[in-house]
C-alpha cells in the first residue's frame, strides 16, 4: 500500500511506505493513503514539535494498519453495503447449523424492508437511534391490511441485529434505533381463530384429500399422483404431529420409528416415534414426540419404494427435500376440493395444520406443558395463544345439563 502521493514538500515526511504527516499551520498533522477505500485519511497531532509528530504518526499508523487488517474500514459504508456484510455473515451461520434456513430468509426480508427505507445509498455512520421511528407507518402503508404488527415488530428486531453485528464491526456508531412504541394490539388469538380449521372442515379434507389423490382421476400422469400423495400425507402427518413445516421437510426415514400398541379395546394401533434432530428445529433443541396413525409413515414407504434410512421422507427422490412451491399448490387444491373456498382471507396455510393438532390437543384435555412438550415451544407461548381454548371449555361445563341419580353419579343430558 504506497503514498498516493510521491513528491514531497519541505513540510511533508514519509512515515514508513504508506503514510506522512505534514504541517497545516503550526500543527503537524497525520496522513494515510487507503487504497480500498481510494481516499486519504487524515488525523491532527495536535503538536508542533517535528520530532514528537514523528513518533506519535508511528504509533497512530500501527494502529490503523491493525485496523486495516481486521478489515475494517474508515470511512462509512452504505446501508446496502452494510447490509450485505451482516447477511454473509448470517448466511455462514445457516451454512454451519446456527441458524435454520427459514430465519435466514425471514432476515433476508427484514433487512431488505429497512435498507429500502433508509435508502440503500444512507451511509452508516450518519445514522441515529431515532432515524427509524417512522419504521411501522412505513411498512403500514406500504402493505395496506396484508402485515399485522406482530410481523413488523419482528423486522424491528431483526434490524436491531442487524445493527448490533454492525456496530460490534465498527461500521456504524449506534448498536440499534429506538422505534416508536405502538399500542398492542393483540390479535394472535383472533388469527388463529380463523386460521384453524375447524372439525367439520377438515373432515372435508379428508375426504377430498381421498378424491385429489385418486388413480381413477385419468387427467393426471404417475408422477403428478406421486406428488399429490406426498403432499397428501405430508397434512396427515402435519396434523397428527404438530411439526413446524421445516421440521417435516427435513424428516429423514432414519427419525422414525413405528410402534405397535394396544389399546383399550386389545386391538392395535400404530404410534410414530419420530426424533426431531435439533439442527432442524426452530428452536435448535432436539425433542421426541410420539403420535398416533404411524400407518401413514408405513403408507409413504409403500408407494415409494427402496428408500434408504438417510433419505428424506417427503421427497420425490430421497434427496431432495419437497419444495413449499409443490405443498402450497396441492394444498390449496386440496381446500378449494374440500369447498373451503375462503382459505386465502382466513389466512388458512399448511402451518394451520399445526394450530388444528394444538387446538384438539388441548380440547381433549392435554395440559399446556403436554402440548407445549410436544411441539417444541414455551408454556407461555401455548398460553399466549391458546388461552381461549381453556376459556370455551369452562363454557360448555357450565352449561352443560345434566341430572343426579339416587345412586349420586351425574348424568350430562
Amino acid at each position: 500500500m504506497a503514498l498516493k502521493k510521491k513528491n514531497f514538500s519541505e513540510n511533508e515526511i514519509a512515515i514508513f511506505e504508506d503514510a506522512c504527516i505534514y504541517k497545516r499551520g503550526e500543527y503537524w498533522h497525520f496522513r494515510m493513503w487507503l487504497a480500498k477505500e481510494k481516499r486519504y485519511v487524515r488525523r491532527s497531532l495536535k503538536t508542533t514539535s517535528r520530532a514528537t509528530a514523528v513518533e506519535l504518526a508511528k504509533d497512530t499508523y500501527l494502529d490503523f494498519y491493525a485496523n486495516l487488517r481486521q478489515g475494517k474500514t474508515f470511512f462509512s459504508i452504505t446501508a446496502k453495503e452494510g447490509a450485505e456484510k451482516y447477511l454473509e455473515a448470517r448466511r455462514k451461520d445457516w451454512e454451519i447449523g446456527n441458524i435454520v434456513r427459514e430465519r435466514y430468509l425471514a432476515l433476508q426480508t427484514h433487512i431488505k424492508h429497512w435498507v429500502e427505507y433508509v435508502g440503500k445509498k444512507k451511509k452508516l455512520r450518519e445514522l441515529r437511534r431515532r432515524d427509524c421511528e417512522e419504521y411501522y407507518e412505513f411498512r403500514m402503508k406500504k402493505t395496506v391490511g396484508k402485515i399485522r404488527q406482530t410481523t413488523v415488530e419482528g423486522e424491528q428486531v431483526s434490524i436491531n441485529a442487524c445493527m448490533r453485528w454492525l456496530y460490534k464491526e465498527g461500521e456504524t456508531s449506534i448498536d440499534g434505533f429506538e422505534f416508536k412504541k405502538i399500542k398492542k394490539i393483540d390479535d394472535r388469538v383472533d388469527a388463529v381463530r380463523r386460521q384453524t380449521l375447524t372439525n367439520e372442515e377438515y373432515e372435508r379434507l379428508y375426504r377430498a384429500m381421498r378424491t385429489y389423490c385418486s388413480r381413477t382421476n385419468k387427467r393426471i400422469d404417475e408422477d403428478e399422483l406421486c406428488c399429490r400423495k406426498l403432499v397428501q400425507h405430508f397434512i396427515l402427518i402435519a396434523t397428527n404431529s404438530g411439526l413446524r413445516i421445516g421440521e417435516l421437510k427435513q424428516l429423514k426415514w432414519d427419525d422414525v420409528i413405528i410402534e405397535r400398541q394396544k389399546n383399550q379395546t386389545g386391538s392395535e394401533i400404530k404410534l410414530a416415534r419420530i426424533n426431531v434432530r435439533a439442527e432442524t428445529s426452530k428452536v435448535r433443541k432436539s425433542r421426541t414426540v410420539l403420535c398416533r396413525n404411524g400407518q401413514y409413515f408405513e403408507r409413504l414407504a409403500e408407494i415409494f419404494e427402496n428408500r434408504k434410512r438417510e433419505d428424506f421422507i417427503f421427497s420425490i427422490n430421497g434427496k431432495e427435500k419437497l419444495k413449499n412451491t409443490n405443498i402450497y399448490k396441492h394444498f390449496n387444491a386440496m381446500l378449494i376440493e374440500a369447498k373451503i373456498n375462503d382459505y386465502a382471507e382466513r389466512g388458512i396455510v399448511p402451518y394451520s395444520l399445526r394450530h388444528f393438532m394444538i387446538t384438539q390437543g388441548i380440547m381433549a384435555g392435554l395440559s399446556f406443558r403436554q402440548v407445549a412438550d410436544m411441539c417444541g415451544t414455551s408454556i407461555a407461548m401455548i398460553e399466549k395463544t391458546y388461552w381461549h381454548l381453556n376459556d370455551e371449555m369452562r363454557k360448555t361445563a357450565a352449561m352443560a345439563d345434566y341430572i343426579r341419580r339416587e345412586d349420586g353419579t351425574i348424568e350430562v343430558i
